[in-house]
């Protein structure tokens, strides 16, 4: 009988792995690098190879594991097929058939986003509750939308790119997905950094962001946080986008709470106070009360979210 079941979160520098128990605890962890030359042809396989050592060496066989699931930074559809990832040099690719080829263990496989978004509704901070909406915003900003505990894709994947929401149509730079305006240019980290560093040209004021030869977005919550004028402008921008956007959202969805991730949830309060007051601002009278709450598993999201999907209805909420 499966004692246990494999999380694969798959990113672009790195794959991070861990090994759960059929009841959800987390037994072990490991990161591999991820190769992604010749469009890679190789992430799959090394995946593979570092779960069947990991099992060689504890003394396991294929037959102790219930499956693996994967999370994918980019466009997954139902049947586990992948549409493009461009971060890990994939055009389409039937993800879950490969690796069951090659593994020999049953997989599954979602969008890196949504998996983190069921790893915090499992684990984390949205525990015990079934419609939330997870946002990761790091590099990019990512989504997870779940409705009664299922992850929702759409028809051909894309279902959740709030990222890719336009928010600002007058926008003359283009996103990295071509299109121009997208809620990723002003709500991400280098979005954050980026425009901090634009509007220093017609700030007035002073301000220790002009001292700095390079800008990141901690700069700015950490200036903010010290009461620089500038920066606290630059972080009223952010809220009002994102939380502008989230009250479109939940007019569509209607969540029980919005859960945030990624390193710009590292900022702590800052970032839920400033979202949820204009999230207040322009929600539905109804929704004013839908929670905000930050991730509280890191980086460990999307792994207990792969293993979350593996586990499939043999575990409870």
């Amino acid at each position: 009988m499966s004692q246990y079941v494999i999380g694969a979160d798959i990113g672009g520098t790195t794959v991070k792995l861990g090994v759960f128990s059929m009841e959800g605890s987390l037994v072990d962890k490991w990161e591999i690098p991820t190769r992604t030359e010749e469009e890679g042809r190789y992430i799959l396989q090394d995946i593979a190879d570092s779960c069947l050592a990991y099992m060689d060496k504890q003394g396991l066989e294929r037959k102790d594991f219930a499956g693996i699931g994967m999370g994918v930074p980019g466009t997954v559809n139902e049947d586990g097929s992948v549409n493009t990832c461009v971060n890990l040099g994939w055009g389409y690719r039937e993800v879950r058939r490969e690796m069951e080829e090659i593994l020999k263990i049953p997989a599954w496989a979602d969008n890196d986003a949504n998996a983190a978004g069921l790893g915090e509704m499992w684990k984390g901070g949205a525990k015990g509750m079934t419609n939330l909406i997870m946002v990761t915003l790091g590099t990019g900003v990512g989504g997870g939308i779940i409705i009664d505990g299922k992850t929702i894709r759409g028809s051909r994947g894309y279902g959740g790119e709030i990222g890719h929401i336009t928010i600002h149509p007058e926008e003359t730079l283009s996103c990295n997905c071509g299109r121009k305006g997208c809620l990723e240019q002003y709500c991400s980290a280098n979005g954050i950094a980026r425009l901090a560093r634009a509007g220093l040209e017609s700030w007035e004021g002073t301000t220790r962001l002009a001292d700095l030869e390079e800008i990141t977005c901690r700069d700015v919550f950490d200036a903010a946080k010290d009461g620089d004028e500038y920066a606290l402008a630059r972080v009223e921008a952010f809220g009002k986008d994102l939380g502008m956007t989230l009250a479109n959202l939940a007019a569509i969805t209607d969540p029980q709470v919005f859960v945030i991730g990624g390193g710009v949830s590292k900022a702590g309060k800052m970032v839920t106070d400033v979202v949820e007051k204009y999230f207040r601002r322009y929600a539905l009278a109804g929704q004013r009360e839908v929670g905000f709450r930050l991730a509280v598993l890191g980086n460990d999201a999307g792994i207990y979210g792969c293993a979350r999907l593996a586990l499939g209805d043999s575990v409870c909420q």
